[in-house]
């Protein structure tokens, strides 16, 4: 019913002008959500309704995180288009579009969240939002460069001291045990990336850590020459030392050109061989041994797929 009265609703000129633009941006977008992808969706809607030029005018901190928060909505929509493994629910295998993102979202109903009061649950919040509260257990996750510290502290000569009394903050909020993660690998702003751990991890002395998992689990081919101080500071050596591949010359070669027996390059999982493929046409999926994984093989959709084939020495 509201939607409708934006067409019979008698108003002066100047709101009849904005609500008729009004309808039909989201007409716009909704016959774009036929054909595009959710990503493609998303970014259309940032910019055209106006909220990226919004969030951009405000410089405050509220401001600055308004827009990253946005950017990360951005980012998850992204990731969810770019993941090419095989979903195994057959009438939504292909579907990448906005609607089936929300889906997919939109796991717990209020009536699952009603059934789980009473229960452990896990708490989610700020590192500010977390000052002067304690946990038993405690994971403070995104410990990479540019994230944490963020790259805004790296232009105020106070900004690393005041990252680092925040990451303070969140290390003591745990009264039992305190788990420090961080990724390789992110999207930001619709590109995938790459970052070092952070250098807050470095600063901590081996002996208040139990372990540090590398992202390799495999032993490096070549030991690094320099000496390695500290279980961090070991992880860094074996990051190094995995299959790096620059999302900026990274060229995806035609599906169609896919074959088994192929060494192939993928951005998430590394170098890999094709050992099957399955199905026809749009429905081909390839199952390929990734040498880097814990687990190694994987089942990836060739329609979505981004590969490249790797030239081979003669």
């Amino acid at each position: 019913i509201l939607w409708d009265t934006l067409t019979s609703t008698e108003a002066g000129p100047r709101a009849s002008v904005a609500l008729r633009q009004f309808r039909h941006l989201i007409e716009s977008f909704g016959q774009k959500s036929k054909t595009a992808n959710a990503f493609e969706v998303a970014q259309i809607v940032f910019v055209q309704s106006g909220l990226l030029a919004e969030l951009r005018q405000d410089t405050t901190i509220e401001g600055i995180s308004r827009l990253e928060n946005v950017n990360a909505l951005v980012d998850a929509i992204k990731s969810f288009v770019e993941d090419d493994e095989t979903v195994y629910e057959e009438d939504n295998a292909n579907d990448k579009s906005l609607s089936t993102y929300l889906q997919n979202i939109a796991l717990i109903s209020d009536q699952d969240q009603d059934s789980e009061q009473g229960k452990e649950q896990i708490t989610l919040m700020s590192v500010h939002a977390a000052k002067g509260l304690e946990f038993d257990c405690v994971f403070v996750t995104g410990m990479e460069e540019q994230l944490f510290p963020s790259f805004m502290s790296f232009d105020d000569p106070n900004g690393l001291d005041e990252e680092r009394r925040l990451f303070y903050v969140a290390i003591t909020r745990a009264r039992k045990i305190l788990t420090l993660t961080y990724s390789s690998s992110r999207y930001k702003f619709g590109t995938l990336k790459y970052y070092a751990p952070s250098r807050f991890l470095e600063e901590i002395s081996a002996e208040h850590l139990d372990s540090a998992v590398a992202i390799n689990t495999r032993q490096p081919e070549h030991k690094p020459t320099a000496s390695v101080t500290g279980s961090f500071g070991k992880l860094r050596s074996s990051f190094s030392s995995t299959v790096k591949i620059d999302p900026a010359t990274f060229v995806p070669s035609p599906n169609t050109q896919i074959a088994v027996g192929q060494d192939v390059l993928h951005l998430k999982f590394g170098k890999g061989k094709v050992v099957k493929i399955d199905g026809a046409n749009d429905a081909k999926v390839a199952t390929i041994f990734f040498e880097e994984l814990e687990e190694s093989e994987r089942r990836i959709m060739l329609k979505f797929a981004k590969l490249q084939i790797v030239a081979q020495q003669n």
